[in-house]
């Protein structure tokens, strides 16, 4: 296998575009990492499209690589459009990743995308509650409960129609955390307090604004623990990166950024709360890159609602699980904190383009690592960085996960 690197990356801004198009949203990420890679569309020998539902969202169902890349001149080139939830984009590069390191192709595209916002939201969370077995989802969740006799229950009658179905089953997990290791609803504050003052110093966050304490516990109810704020927002938005073997990354910069590790797993059915595709997964990147959980500097971590950031954090074995509530109090996962965790704001203040949310992480750990980030730059001067992007359900597994680690 052939080493491989990022030599360029970029995203446009998330937010609510209701004046752009889906090929206005591939158009500017690409355009930002081609510039960024200091090279030209003709260098790319392929294509991978990461994206999980415009057909439902814009009714463009198929073709949308080559329909939106060939609206800025770039066609022929093998072109492979990938959906796996909310993991489409971390997926499409693990299959550039695969296929540079493979010696198939010396230079090929990575990008997501995604035009989620709709003035109707029930669209919205129709189009998110696919990400789930339609046919037995549901009806998996109550055998779950009826067979581990519990009385807690994951649905409410809102899901689905009044929000997104996977804000209850993120409550659900978050409670037993609580119950566990003494995490707080005010804990969870914290981390949105901190998300959202990262997002503000991040020129591409839907949310823009620093938040206190109480404004998050006071923002409203949406599936205990957690409030609006603690939650992402719908966003369209879109990230690419350009991705090259080692030899070819050598004509182009001299300060590549190596793909370390890059890793997708697939969920499975079961009843075992504590046997998780982040656990299982995360795994196989540390053991794929040859480091262990206290060598990685800086992650951006899936938060769709802000205890995922600690609980990732705990699964990874990043931090010991009675630890949780300390680090946060302490501050650990600050910019200038002995571990800073989604410094570009995270899905609750950067915004969650589904299709687009993967790359857009691994564009921020590369600036991170460059040391380009900003004011948002990680005080620890971080040279390995990590991203975990999770995509769907399946029975109470994930139903997919990507893991990239970086290395500068």
């Amino acid at each position: 296998m052939r080493e491989v690197a990022i030599v360029g990356a970029g995203m446009t801004p998330f937010g609510r575009h209701p004046e752009k198009g889906i090929k206005d949203l591939v158009r500017g990420a690409v355009e930002l990492a081609l510039e960024d890679a200091g090279v030209e569309p003709g260098i790319l020998e392929a294509a991978y499209v990461g994206s999980a539902a415009p057909g439902l969202m814009t009714g463009q169902e198929q073709i949308k690589a080559q329909v939106t890349l060939s609206a800025m001149g770039i066609d022929s080139i093998p072109m492979y459009n990938v959906e796996n939830a909310c993991a489409s984009s971390s997926s499409a590069l693990n299959l550039a990743w695969t296929a540079v390191s493979a010696g198939i192709f010396d230079c090929v595209l990575a990008v997501g995308f995604e035009k989620l916002y709709d003035e109707n939201r029930l669209k919205s969370y129709m189009a998110l509650g696919t990400a789930m077995d339609i046919e037995m989802g549901q009806k998996y969740m109550e055998d779950f409960q009826e067979k581990l006799g519990l009385t807690d229950k994951v649905f409410s009658e809102e899901a689905g129609a009044k929000k997104s179905v996977f804000m209850d089953m993120y409550a659900f997990y978050t409670r037993r955390y609580m119950e566990q290791y003494g995490l707080t609803q005010e804990h969870f504050a914290k981390i949105a307090v901190k998300s959202h003052k990262n997002g503000a110093l991040n020129p591409n966050a839907h949310y823009r604004k620093e938040v206190t304490l109480d404004q998050v516990m006071n923002s409203g109810d949406v599936s205990f623990p957690l409030t609006r704020m603690m939650c992402s927002p719908v966003s369209d938005g879109s990230a690419a990166v350009i991705v090259c073997s080692k030899e070819k990354a050598a004509q182009i910069t001299n300060k590549p950024i190596w793909i370390e590790a890059s890793v997708l797993g697939s969920g499975k059915l079961g009843y075992d709360m504590d046997d998780t595709l982040t656990r299982r997964v995360g795994l196989k990147a540390f053991k794929a890159a040859g480091i262990t959980p206290q060598d990685v500097d800086v992650i951006e971590i899936h938060d769709a609602t802000s205890p995922s950031e600690i609980i990732a954090l705990i699964e990874l074995g990043i931090c010991p699980p009675h630890e949780a509530p300390k680090w946060i109090d302490e501050g650990y996962m600050e910019l200038d904190g002995k571990m800073p965790v989604n410094t570009s704001g995270g899905l609750a203040s950067k915004g969650h383009p589904i299709g687009a949310t993967g790359l857009a992480q691994v564009y921020e750990v590369v600036n991170q690592l460059r040391g380009t980030a900003g004011e948002r730059q990680a005080q620890n001067q971080p040279k390995i960085g990590m991203t975990q992007n999770g995509g769907g359900i399946l029975g109470i597994d994930g139903a997919a996960m990507a893991f990239h680690i970086l290395k500068s």
